[in-house]
């Protein structure tokens, strides 16, 4: 099947998608090369942007209200995220993938979260935690098993948290002890917390499976959700984010083949270090997504409302509002797409994706908040979409490394080049 994504680009002159290189700038005649700005996309990625931003206000947002109420996502529209080839967009054509870029995935999952957050969650775990994880250290087995299923028809869930190891991921107690030939794993323990597990035909889980050497024991393995001895837990009733499940998860003598271990044994540590360094890039792109999607539900409203006989968008104090959390959006763009350009060139981008993710977070929290008052009384109710936006941001802060571990992570760098 040919994704509309797919279509859409092809029409584009046939040439390898462009990306602008954050490294140091070329030379010509003793003059520095022009760079584009961060936020100037190729046409490729701008394609991608209006692709979605359709398929979001067309297909997705006349039921965004009903599935956060119902607390479910309609399958139906799970399978138009597929067959628009937005859940494998870095994964080759040749695995039924899309085979954009990194920034592409990011403008996705803006575009979906300034309509609901919930799928761009899903999008975005897809995007830049299990496919990428397969696509990098995956066998040869593993990418053909998965790569396909997870491009056309199969979402995913990243199983690392439990009870006892939230920021603190190694000191996880599930184990995946391998049988005496070495042919098999046997998987006990549970995992808390898992975004999407309900509807996720498999696990990219992590699992000691040597505990006595400690977080060099753990491991990655791909877990078809089928297989014996999984439990689905019943799903959190959650702040916001509700149309998405987040469940517990339990595995019982769980067994699996040796093919199913995701790269080295005793490197999943690293592994998960990593993707979750892309990831937070993702995240960062949702908290944008965000942010305007709540100044862009709140703009016609200031126009439209008037106080004393005039617009309330143009007492001054509220001008410079806006104009302060616009501001804020754009800088939390640039920071986004800078440390995604970073990332697709090869450059370190550790610091700058903990920057994007944590001041993302808080300006979306900000621009929501904000977008509530500004409504007034009925910014409070249900009739109203920005509610819903000030529920769904709320995570931004905590899952995927909270905004504590961003500061820390960045003090570290920072204290490193000094």
């Amino acid at each position: 099947m040919i994704s509309r994504l797919t279509l859409t680009t092809r029409r584009l002159v046939s040439r390898p998608i462009r990306t602008f290189s954050a490294s140091a700038a070329d030379f010509n005649d003793g003059f520095p090369t022009l760079r584009p700005a961060v936020t100037m996309f190729s046409e490729e990625e701008n394609a991608v942007r209006d692709m979605v931003q359709s398929w979001a206000n067309t297909e997705l947002k006349p039921h965004v209200r009903a599935m956060d109420q119902e607390g479910a996502m309609r399958p139906e529209i799970l399978s138009s995220l597929f067959q628009n080839g937005l859940m494998g967009m870095e994964i080759p054509a040749e695995y039924g993938g899309s085979e954009m870029n990194f920034t592409s995935a990011c403008i996705a999952v803006e575009e979906i979260a300034a309509v609901d957050p919930s799928f761009a969650i899903l999008v975005d775990i897809q995007n830049t935690l299990t496919n990428n994880a397969v696509r990098f250290w995956g066998s040869q087995t593993l990418k053909d098993r998965w790569l396909p299923r997870l491009a056309t028809d199969t979402a995913s869930s990243f199983c690392l948290s439990e009870a006892g190891s939230g920021s603190d991921a190694f000191a996880m107690k599930t184990t995946a002890l391998p049988s005496s030939d070495g042919s098999t794993y046997t998987i006990n323990g549970s995992k808390l917390w898992i975004s999407n597990s309900k509807e996720a035909g498999v696990f990219l889980l992590f699992a000691n499976a040597a505990p006595d050497l400690g977080y060099k024991g753990i491991t990655a393995f791909m877990v078809d959700a089928s297989t014996p001895g999984i439990h689905v837990g019943k799903k959190e009733r959650k702040l916001g984010l509700r149309a998405s499940s987040t469940c517990p998860l339990t595995f019982e003598d769980v067994v699996v083949d040796k093919d199913c271990v995701l790269g080295e044994v005793g490197k999943g540590y690293k592994y998960a270090i990593e993707i979750l360094n892309e990831g937070r890039i993702g995240i960062a792109a949702q908290q944008l997504g965000i942010a305007k999607g709540a100044f862009n539900a709140t703009m016609p409203y200031l126009r439209e409302r008037k106080q004393f006989g005039t617009a309330i968008g143009d007492f001054q104090g509220m001008q410079h509002q806006v104009a302060q959390l616009a501001t804020e959006i754009h800088a939390v763009e640039c920071m986004t797409y800078n440390a995604a350009r970073m990332k697709e060139n090869g450059l370190p981008f550790v610091k700058e994706a903990s920057m994007a993710k944590l001041y993302s977070s808080q300006v979306a929290e900000k621009v929501a908040s904000k977008a509530i008052e500004w409504y007034g009384g009925v910014g409070f109710t249900e009739d109203i979409i920005v509610e819903k936006f000030y529920r769904d941001c709320k995570v931004g802060s905590i899952y995927e490394g909270t905004s504590n571990i961003q500061l820390q992570t960045i003090a570290k760098l920072i204290a490193q080049e000094w």
